[in-house]
This record gives structure tokens, C-alpha cells and sequence, in this order.
């Protein structure tokens, strides 16, 4: 048996979303976070919104066909679906935790808003103004194309798979963006359209299918949000900022 669907997950509302919010709200150059980008928890709402996700994945039968999962080794990740999981009575599948799952590197720019990024890196601003924010590569940090590359190599290991029929990857949103991306065979003008009208929300589900191994991915549903609408603890969160340009988690 094959894989033919990928279930993509964004974790929940993270504390540097929230910080993130909060430092492009009051026209600050830095985004003060507390922790290194691979340990950035949960907020309390990111936890709200990773149990009403779980009662989502539980209400679609998400383990109806044998399932694997794939996580991102950064905490904010790990613990939206560990909650899903657990709120939605689900067992855990098998589990595997892929470096190349990790949230886009921005180098430089990492822990700034848009306004720092002009103030303090004014040459990386022009540089991606003349680039685009396809090839961008911010020092010592990613590009979109880098992120792609990586994935690419993921989403080979895919086909290697001998028994799922439905992957879940829980990572975030540039993940899911890019792995859309590269499922669907997107090159850069088809991507940056789709990427100007189409964003990933926190704790959304996005999910792709294919008729067997070698045939093309078709995307059936992009960052679904309706369980967090339906949540009474829940909220669906807009925050500020491009995540592609600035950390925000």
C-alpha cells in the first residue's frame, strides 16, 4: 500500500506569534522571544486551537486508513499535534521526526520586523527587494528555493513508504506553503500568485491527494479553519507581518 494523501498541519498560535503581534503593533524593530526558535512553545491559545484541531482530525476519521506522521523537531510543533492527538482520543501513529520539517531560517533577520529589517540590514532589504522573496537568501539564513530543495528530498522519502495510505505532517507555515508548492510542481510566478491570495493559518489542515505512486498531487483543501471558528475556545489568528520576511513562528 501507498501513500496517497498528505494531511499538512501548521501548529497552533505560538508565544512568538504573539510577540511577533505585539512588536509590529508597536513599531519596533525587535521581536522579543524568550526562547531559541526551535524551543518556542505554544500559547494558551495555541493550545485551544491544537485541541480543537484534534477533535477535527477525530471527526474526519483521520486514522480510518493506516497513517504515519511526520513532525517537525521544533517544539511548537511537536506539541500541536501531541494535543490533537490527546484531545481527539486518536493513538499515536507511527512516528518520525524530520529535521527537514524545520520552520524557515532567516539568518540575520531572524527576531525582526519589517521596520528592522529596514533599519538595521537596510543592504539584505534592497537585496530582496531586487530578488524577490523566491531566491532571497537572507545571510546565514534560507530562501524559498532553499526550503523547497529540502523538501523535495522529503517528500521523495514518500514513495518509500510501505503500508500508510495517509501521511500527517505537523510543521509550519512556510512548510506547508512550500510542500503545496512542490507537490503541485509550482515555478516561481505560479507560486508568488498563489501565495499573494492564499495564507496558512495557525492549527489549519491542508491536505493533497494522488491515485497512486507516480500521479500527480491535486491540493483538496487549503488551511482549513472551520473547527477553530466552531470552538468557543478556540479563534482563528491573523497576525501581522509576512511571515516569509520576518520570524514570527
Amino acid at each position: 500500500m501507498a501513500v496517497t494523501e498528505i494531511w499538512l498541519v501548521r501548529h497552533g498560535e505560538s508565544t512568538a506569534n504573539v510577540a511577533a503581534a505585539r512588536a509590529h503593533e508597536a513599531g519596533a524593530d525587535v521581536i522579543e522571544v524568550d526562547h531559541r526558535d526551535a524551543d518556542v512553545p505554544l500559547s494558551p491559545l495555541g493550545e485551544a486551537q491544537s485541541r480543537a484541531l484534534g477533535q477535527e482530525l477525530a471527526d474526519r476519521g483521520v486514522d480510518d486508513v493506516p497513517v504515519a506522521l511526520w513532525v517537525s523537531p521544533y517544539l511548537r510543533a511537536q506539541q500541536t499535534i501531541g494535543i490533537a492527538l490527546e484531545a481527539g482520543g486518536l493513538a499515536e501513529p507511527p512516528k518520525r521526526v524530520d529535521e527537514r520539517l524545520r520552520d524557515r531560517e532567516l539568518g540575520v533577520l531572524d527576531l525582526l520586523t519589517l521596520s528592522g529589517v529596514k533599519n538595521r540590514h537596510p543592504d539584505e532589504e534592497r537585496r530582496r527587494q531586487w530578488l524577490g522573496k523566491y531566491y532571497h537568501r537572507p545571510a546565514g539564513g534560507e530562501s524559498w528555493v532553499d526550503v523547497m530543495f529540502r523538501l523535495r528530498s522529503l517528500l521523495a522519502d514518500v514513495d518509500r513508504l510501505d503500508g500508510p495510505q495517509r501521511l500527517v505532517i505537523a510543521a509550519h507555515d512556510a512548510v506547508v506553503m512550500l510542500a503545496v508548492a512542490v507537490c503541485l510542481d509550482l515555478d516561481e510566478p505560479a507560486l508568488m500568485d498563489f501565495a499573494g491570495t492564499h495564507t496558512v493559518a495557525n492549527a489549519s489542515l491542508t491536505r493533497l491527494s494522488r491515485d497512486a505512486v507516480g500521479a500527480p498531487w491535486t491540493l483538496d483543501e487549503f488551511s482549513a479553519v472551520e473547527h477553530l471558528e466552531d470552538d468557543a475556545e478556540a479563534a482563528v489568528t491573523e497576525h501581522s507581518g509576512r511571515k516569509d520576511d520576518v520570524r514570527a513562528g
